[in-house]
């Protein structure tokens, strides 16, 4: 008789046959095909609005119900207006660039053979993702147009906007002469269903998390199967004594205070003790309602500013508070960096070439910034059109995960009848 246990990996294990079957017909349509499937899918969801708004109406109840946060409910709930905005990331997707079969490098070698490095889709991804519903039909999008099937694992608190979501989806495909299975859910709330995607080695080519430190962190711990992981957006800005103090305040601002829960938002300031008289003041005063929290020399600065814990300098805060920490010039602030950065983004303020470039070498980030605001870490500022996260580790892919980033690649060797020596 089988355990509890043995059932969820043998559910899980029927997902990942169903897709990797589908990911072998996705693997050769064409491009017309695929968008014909992602604009097929919009119009499915503009039909299943109603739908879609009543499901969603039973997971805000039951989140309510469970005594969810404000922001939580927020991220959750799903109203014609931001159906309407799904539909037409859709339709955005469609038009995009098809990333699969692209030549990414081609070389001839001296006895005759010209071999091809050309862009293929990765297989079948698993995405488990928090209460963000729109996630799964973005990430869903992105899968398709890259060639690849999906397995969504959506949180439970979003199940049944999910299998709306999901059923639009595959009506989309099948619209298109695409198999449904492209794209599946997985229908049980059980915690151990995560364990099992994430060890289903045989189907699986890789899983994608998007949330919160803790869910990210069971991937790492539990997975298996290859994972792109996305870990603390801790995002710094430093500001050298070269910095133009008015882009200055600016920049910082718009950093933190555009909106507090993206992972780009700056969370810490690094300022040269050069230039720190003239810009700290200036930033507290452009920064509203902004809590700062900072080291004995910032505080001695400006009396506004509460002291700092050690914990500040490596929390990711999404919230209206800031760390402030005081160096002496370079060589400390790539230091202080370095050791609390999350490798997400980080922001140098400098008009001094070389400072600019020893510190964009140095700090080892995914992405880098001079005199730019952290928060434009992002696919679609970055001109991918649209993103599935933001990875923080160095395989594979790093940076925004786009369309490009969601295909591996294979050779193609064409000869005349060579054979080695």
């Amino acid at each position: 008789m089988s355990t509890p246990d043995q059932k969820i990996k043998s559910y899980v294990d029927d997902l990942g046959r169903k897709a990797k079957d589908a990911a072998s017909k996705l693997a050769i349509a064409t491009t017309e095909q695929k968008n014909n499937a992602l604009k097929q899918a919009a119009k499915a969801l503009r039909a299943a609005s109603a739908d879609l708004v009543a499901a969603n109406k039973k997971d805000v109840e039951a989140a309510k119900t469970a005594g969810k946060p404000d922001s939580f409910i927020d991220r959750l709930m799903l109203n014609e207006q931001r159906i309407e905005g799904m539909a037409t990331a859709l339709e955005e997707i469609a038009e995009l660039p098809d990333p699969v079969g692209r030549e990414l490098a081609e070389i001839h070698r001296p006895n005759g053979l010209r071999i091809q490095r050309v862009a293929v889709p990765i297989g079948v991804i698993g995405m488990i993702y928090e209460s963000r519903p729109n996630v799964g039909s973005d990430a869903s999008a992105l899968c398709l147009k890259s060639g690849n099937a999906v397995i969504l694992r959506g949180g439970s608190d979003s199940k049944h906007s999910t299998e709306i979501i999901v059923r639009a989806l595959g009506e989309g495909l099948e619209a298109a002469g695409l198999p449904a299975d492209a794209v599946q859910t997985v229908g049980i709330s059980d915690r151990q269903a995560v364990t099992a995607l994430l060890q289903c080695n045989e189907y699986v080519d890789l899983v994608i998390p998007r949330g919160g430190r803790g869910l990210v962190e069971l991937v790492r711990d539990q997975a298996s199967v290859p994972t792109l992981l996305h870990l603390d957006g801790n995002c710094h800005i430093y500001i050298h004594e070269s910095a133009d103090i008015r882009k200055a305040v600016d920049v910082v601002r718009n950093a933190k205070m555009r909106r507090l829960g993206v992972c780009g938002a700056t969370e810490s300031l690094v300022i040269d003790r050069a230039i720190a008289h003239d810009v700290l003041p200036q930033i507290v005063n452009n920064m509203g309602d902004c809590e700062f929290r900072g080291d004995a020399e910032a505080i001695a600065i400006d009396g506004r500013i509460k002291p700092a814990t050690e914990d500040d300098w490596g929390t990711e805060y999404l919230d209206a508070i800031l760390s402030v920490k005081i160096v002496d010039g370079l060589d400390a602030a790539i230091a202080h960096v370095k050791r609390y950065s999350s490798a997400h983004t980080d922001s140098i303020l400098a008009e001094n070439e070389a400072a600019v470039r020893r510190f964009q070498l140095e700090i080892d980030s995914a992405i880098v910034m001079h005199n730019a605001s952290t928060q434009f870490a992002d696919g679609g500022e970055f001109g991918m059109g649209a993103e599935i996260g933001i990875a923080t580790g160095k395989m594979h892919a790093r940076g925004p995960v786009g369309l490009e980033q969601l295909t591996s690649f294979k050779y193609l060797v064409h000869g005349t009848g060579q054979t080695r020596p």
